[in-house]
């Protein structure tokens, strides 16, 4: 089926496309031009239980296959993302409105989890004692819990997703997921690419829609786990609601990542690595660097060479070899951007890019902001204190590195931050200080490798585990530990005491 034909894209349930049951549709449109695609279902609650009701009897065939078959269908889907890799970036890219380079490389982020994760049989590996008592033995294991949910983000339709998914089915789950209704079809394409590498029908199913779809899913008595990646407000109802409900719950909340410049780094390094962490998918990651905390004497040259890179950005529609920055992903994001931008100048910030204005031939329907840069920026204004997720970045000015890293610890979010120095010192002092989940040392956006885990601090992660690498496993298993004993007679049988094993 080819889904970008279909004027209403359907939910997928049980290994089939499936219509739903809702009256209610929602638009997919085009950043670039402002087209509508296609229609989304908003799915009923009726629809959610039927997907749960079609995990759930996928379940028990599932976790009992060994998890060598289950890697060996992930190696195969593995293989099929590379093979439709450039189709699938142009998907996102329409969807979505990045450049078609950024949509391919999130897709290879994803994969990267889709690679750990077909380790699966060693990964899931328990601890053994032998002899912990007279012919006692103990070990541990780690099994699926069972029903999972993912609801995902619209920055990243691949690689938020494939997060998630790929270490719950390989840990013996089954999965529904809520994609974002502004770009919904990569997450169908996918639902195929899975069927194709042979994954049992009901094992991975897409339910489309908002929150009547969201709600179904925190409170319906047979999902187990909830994983979420949002906003923190969102973030934190869906940690509330779905532990309310006897969940485990991960809620991935927003970000307001920081960039430190002490006055060794080499400028010109540091401007061109904060041009595209800030500015890349036009601000919209939740590991944008949207705030540059300019140290001493790195404060008036950083600002000459970070302004004369911005007004160089190539902006244009993602599918454009030359551009460098997208659309954002709807008006009404863009109407946002701009308001604050509006403000920004109103508080008294020093604008000294301004992009709102932002005007592309060809393509006046579209959703584009330029990249927008500000100075002299202070921590009680509304461009330092909101996440923007746009391409605003802000410069604040401190007189040493304690007090930038002061300044970090202070606020609300704490997903991730990054210091340019060439001082090793400096770098030791930032990576141990700053309280932060994920620390980049000369590095602007440290986002971790799949085999490590990704997650923030304070109102950027609601739950005690992060997700991908050990942790992901961790999340989607339960621990049991096996004491075990083998008499050949009944004479070494306990008392009415406490049992001891010496």
């Amino acid at each position: 089926m080819d889904l970008t034909t279909l004027e209403r894209l359907p939910l997928w349930i049980g290994g089939a496309p499936t219509p739903s049951r809702t009256a209610r549709y929602g638009e997919v449109t085009n950043p670039a031009t402002g087209e509508v695609l296609r229609h989304v279902p908003f799915a009923t609650r009726e629809d959610v239980d039927l997907a749960v009701r079609a995990a759930s009897s996928a379940w028990d065939a599932w976790r009992a296959a060994p998890a060598l078959r289950r890697a060996r269908v992930l190696m195969r889907f593995r293989e099929l993302m590379e093979t439709h890799k450039k189709d699938l970036a142009r998907l996102v890219s329409q969807e979505h409105g990045k450049t078609l380079i950024d949509a391919e490389g999130s897709i290879t982020r994803g994969i990267e989890v889709v690679e750990f994760a077909t380790g699966i049989p060693h990964l899931l590996k328990g601890e053994f004692s032998d002899t912990v008592g007279t012919e006692v033995d103990s070990f541990s294991l780690r099994q699926p819990v069972g029903v999972c949910a993912g609801i995902t983000p619209f920055n990243f339709p691949a690689m938020v997703p494939m997060w998630m998914f790929p270490l719950a089915i390989a840990c013996g789950n089954t999965f529904i997921l809520k994609p974002s209704e502004r770009d919904p079809t990569m997450s169908l394409r996918m639902a195929e690419l899975l069927k194709d590498a042979g994954l049992p029908d009901g094992v991975f199913n897409v339910v489309h829609g908002d929150k009547e779809a969201v709600d179904a899913i925190l409170t319906h008595p047979g999902i187990r786990a909830v994983s979420f990646v949002g906003s923190t407000p969102i973030a934190k109802y869906i940690y509330e609601t779905g532990t309310a409900h006897g969940k485990r719950v991960q809620a991935l909340g927003g970000a307001k990542n920081h960039a430190v410049v002490l006055p060794d780094a080499h400028l010109g390094f540091a401007a061109e690595a904060l041009i595209g962490a800030a500015y890349g998918s036009a601000g919209e990651r939740c590991m944008a660097v949207s705030v540059v905390v300019a140290v001493g004497e790195a404060g008036d040259p950083l600002c000459d060479a970070l302004a004369e890179r911005v007004r160089k950005v190539a902006v244009g529609p993602g599918d454009k070899p030359e551009s460098e920055m997208g659309p954002v992903i709807t008006c009404a994001a863009r109407d946002r951007i701009v308001g604050l931008i509006d403000r920004g100048v109103a508080e008294g910030a020093k604008l000294v890019v301004d992009g709102r204005k932002a005007r592309i031939p060809g393509h006046d329907a579209g959703f584009f902001v330029g990249p927008t840069l500000f100075d002299h920026t202070k921590p009680g204004m509304a461009i330092y204190q909101q996440e923007i997720f746009g391409p605003v970045l802000v410069i604040v000015r401190e007189r040493s590195l304690d007090d930038a890293i002061a300044l970090i610890n202070a606020n609300p979010y704490a997903n991730g931050a990054a210091l340019f120095t060439r001082s090793g010192f400096a770098a030791r002092r930032f990576q141990q200080q700053a309280e932060v989940g994920m620390v980049g040392i000369n590095v602007p956006i440290p986002v971790p490798m799949a085999f490590y885990s990704f997650g923030g601090w304070r109102n950027s992660l609601f739950g005690d585990l992060h997700v991908h690498g050990m942790d992901g496993v961790r999340f989607y298993t339960r621990g049991k530990a096996v004491t075990a004993r083998w008499p050949d007679d009944g004479s070494a049988a306990p008392g009415f005491h406490l049992p001891t094993l010496g």
